[in-house]
């Protein structure tokens, strides 16, 4: 079997799996804080225990999730020592800044959580009691920045010299502020924000669906959605950016992601479709000049083809899948968000109507689909480097013989974790529903 039989496969395997879990959770550490200050704040402003109650459980699961993306983080640095040793022994000493970094911001933010969570009943004053989250949201999207430059510097390697193989004159600094790490720091943090509304959009939704009709969760979806089409907007503004930096400084990743294999002026945006042995694309949508202007704002401009990149240095042409995957997702959750806001501000029924609302449970699984297509893509977009133009996957995988029994074992790992996150979520919610907690506050708001 191949996984057992060839360790640079079986690496390549096993940080896919890792990445493909971690990343669930890494996306909603770093959204969710957000969601539950805004869910406070608007609690505060309009004295409204609903959504001071939204803050209070969604801050309780976010703890599993946390808790999970700990074990999860800690997974893939413990990886990239024993999977990709000759790429952490070049360029370790100069990834080791923003790695620390992310530690100590993950301390930060949870040592705030923690203090919030526990004076939660503590605070008179809910205004001072919310200046706590602001360490924590600060704290989840500082996490997102330094270890998203370890994955620009890996795209576009910047701050050192290689003489004679080694690394010299390395400026910590200049290589965490790389090039690509200024469009891929705000479109992670975007996608999270994004993210994160629509997956607690869909609960709510599917707690309406369920006839659980409480204005609660009313007013959660009514929230989330709001937030999320603020974000949705905002991650397709940052994706042009994103586009752009491709066409400039990766071409091929470009290139391979919509199939354009020769360079051309006023070249067609390529949708769907499947590629055929001779390398042309059937049942596929062709948008003339988008993608001109996608790379350069300029509908005549030329842009670079694969048959600029040398045959062994192109990435693989499936990429254009999850592009497509990515896009379409997108594009579908702006159009909800959008359709939902809309019919909820003329007064029309459709925004509580039962398709819409199966619509908006169907977004949250459908933008956590949209968020792992992203990365498959940078991913394997950068494909065959690992650190791109420096060295390539197969001379920094481990030759260990065990790689595909590591695989089984976290494997089983990930399955347990996933599992336990949801009976612990399942269990912390069905025990605890939201008329029996909200009951509780009335009465010791009635006491005091």
């Amino acid at each position: 079997m191949l996984l057992f039989d060839d360790p640079v496969f079986g690496s390549r395997m096993l940080t896919l799996l890792t990445l493909t879990f971690h990343i669930i959770f890494a996306t909603l550490g770093v959204g969710v804080p957000l969601m539950i200050m805004i869910a406070q704040w608007v609690g505060i402003k309009r004295n409204d225990m609903h959504y001071i109650m939204l803050a209070r459980r969604w801050a309780r699961g976010f703890v599993v999730l946390v808790a999970v993306g700990v074990v999860t983080g800690t997974a893939i640095g413990l990886q990239l020592s024993l999977l990709w040793p000759e790429f952490m022994q070049l360029a370790g000493h100069v990834i080791a800044l923003p790695l620390f970094m992310e530690v100590f911001a993950f301390f930060f933010e949870a040592i705030f959580l923690g203090i919030y969570l526990y004076t939660w009943d503590r605070f008179e004053n809910q205004k001072k009691h919310l200046l706590l989250l602001v360490p924590v949201a600060i704290g989840a999207a500082l996490s997102a920045f330094f270890i998203t430059t370890v994955n620009g510097f890996m795209n576009s390697p910047d701050g050192f010299s290689i003489v004679d193989g080694q690394m010299t004159g390395v400026s910590p600094i200049e290589a965490m502020f790389n090039t690509a790490s200024p469009t891929k720091v705000t479109h992670v943090i975007a996608t999270a924000f994004m993210t994160s509304s629509f997956v607690l959009a869909a609960v709510a939704a599917f707690k309406l669906l369920c006839r659980s009709n409480h204005d609660y969760h009313k007013k959660a979806l009514h929230l989330t959605m709001k937030v999320g089409l603020v974000f949705a907007v905002a991650t397709a503004i940052v994706g042009d950016f994103s586009g752009k930096y491709l066409a400039e400084h990766q071409p091929e990743k470009l290139a391979a992601a919509e199939w354009h294999f020769e360079t051309e002026s006023e070249a067609p945006l390529v949708l769907y479709g499947i590629l055929g042995e001779d390398n042309e694309p059937s049942y596929a949508i062709e948008i003339p000049y988008a993608l001109s202007i996608l790379a350069h704002n300029d509908p005549f401009a030329e842009v670079e083809g694969l048959n600029e990149t040398p045959a062994d240095e192109q990435p693989l042409l499936f990429v254009h899948y999850f592009f497509d995957t990515m896009i379409t997702i997108g594009m579908f959750m702006i159009g909800l968000s959008l359709i939902y806001w809309f019919a909820s501000w003329r007064g029309w029924s459709v925004a509580s109507s039962k398709p819409m609302r199966w619509l908006i449970v169907a977004g949250g699984p459908l933008s956590i689909l949209a968020i792992e297509a992203g990365w498959w893509m940078a991913e394997f977009g950068r494909q065959p480097w690992i650190l791109r133009g420096v060295m390539t996957v197969d001379e920094a995988a481990t030759q260990s013989a065990y790689v595909g029994h590591m695989f089984v074992a976290f494997a089983g790992l990930y399955f347990i974790l996933g599992v336990g996150v949801v009976v612990v979520l399942t269990k912390i919610f069905k025990d605890n529903p939201v008329e029996l907690e909200l009951g509780e506050q009335v009465v010791i708001a009635h006491e005091l």
